[in-house]
């Protein structure tokens, strides 16, 4: 019985070893990846002119794809899907979305936003449910007639993941003017980065406000009413989004600039829980277009422009300052908490997180201007 038992066995293992190569399996877990890693391998994903979405490994610092994105290109927005191999890219000047399998350049995923006689575009506003089966843009629709145009009403618009290369909102819900960099939350709700910080539930419209910026409340007439700036999203490597400000706080008469204080600030919400934190950061002393924090400390944050920065937020100052070859509107950072700075020209500029020099560059075939630079965690 024994004997009659292992030859059963031997001949199970052959039928199913049989099926897995007759449909081009392999017992290797990068495969059906085509040789990149999973398990959670960072990418680093960013867009370049002409129109290509490249794809780097943040381990050998080498970009292993490059994928052609159709239509010209907008500002560089890019959105990786929770599991890391769909990486949906704003194109065409600001109107439609392009979703790529980053093992493959595979487009999978298209979304022509505007229709007729209605331009839509969508100004950095790209976001992926949690779960990943649905992406969210702001539309901001202008029709156009025979003597003018018609501004209307901005929208969140809902889209199915699985709906292929002609997607079409599921839904639609109004939202206010002027909101760019978006975010999901793990309840389910849209952070809105604008005038304010508002989450919408994608289900039913529902909006409420997160943290006030344009319309805050703070004591009397000694604060300045905030400058943010929601350029770019940020923040994936640590589950959070930050919305970075500017203010003024008047010591004497509103005006005394002799007396005044100058402040970076931010608005911080925690992606799993919602929880928001508001706060003024550190003196403002030179301008920063982007904070990402440390992973291994969040009262570490670091800021990128025409300087490296490191700021520690509980003491309210900044640790270091490292000149940069040139302008760099964008920065992120690994789990290892290497930096990466980029954006603005065809460069990125790799970074030691504790004392900001440069230990490294990745240099592509066309200049970054306004594009994001996202980590897919690849599953």
């Amino acid at each position: 019985m024994k004997f009659t038992h292992k030859i059963k066995a031997a001949a199970l293992i052959g039928a199913v070893s049989t099926v897995a190569l007759m449909s081009g399996c392999s017992m290797n877990p990068s495969a059906s990846l085509n040789g990149m890693k999973g398990g959670g391998h960072e990418y680093l994903l960013t867009v370049t002119r002409p129109n290509q979405l490249h794809v780097i490994d943040t381990e050998t610092k080498q970009v292993i794809r490059s994928c052609d994105v159709p239509g010209i290109f907008g500002q560089g927005t890019v959105e990786p899907s929770p599991d890391g191999r769909i990486a949906y890219v704003g194109t065409n000047k600001w109107e439609d979305v392009a979703g790529f399998d980053i093992t493959n350049c595979e487009m999978v995923f298209f979304a022509k936003q505007s229709d007729n006689n209605v331009t839509v575009k969508s100004f950095v506003s790209l976001a992926v449910s949690r779960d990943g089966k649905e992406l969210y843009t702001i539309q901001n629709p202008t029709r156009k007639l025979n003597d003018r145009y018609e501004v209307m009403q901005p929208q969140l618009a809902v889209f199915d993941t699985s709906a292929g290369l002609d997607a079409k909102p599921i839904r639609t819900f109004p939202v206010d003017r002027q909101i760019t960099k978006i975010m999901a939350m793990d309840t389910g709700e849209v952070i809105l980065g604008g005038n304010d910080l508002q989450a919408i539930n994608p289900q039913n419209g529902e909006i409420r406000m997160l943290s006030k910026l344009q319309n805050w409340d703070r004591a009397g007439d000694k604060w300045v009413q905030p400058d943010a700036f929601a350029m770019h999203s940020l923040g994936e490597h640590v589950d959070e989004f930050i919305m970075p400000y500017f203010t003024i706080k008047w010591n004497g008469d509103p005006g005394d600039m002799e007396k005044a204080e100058f402040w970076w600030g931010m608005s911080r919400v925690d992606l799993k829980t919602g929880e928001v934190e508001q706060t003024e950061t550190v003196p403002f002393e030179f301008i920063v277009f982007n904070f990402i924090t440390d992973p291994a400390d969040s009262n570490i944050l670091y800021g990128a422009f025409n300087t490296l920065s490191k700021h520690d937020i509980s003491e309210k100052k900044t640790l270091a300052v490292h000149n940069m070859d040139h302008t760099y509107y964008n920065l992120n950072m690994t789990h290892d908490r290497t930096i990466y700075v980029g954006g603005t020209s065809s460069d990125i500029s790799i970074h030691d997180p504790e004392t900001l020099e440069k230990i490294g560059s990745i240099q592509l075939p066309g200049d970054m201007s306004t594009s994001a630079m996202r980590i897919a965690y690849l599953k």
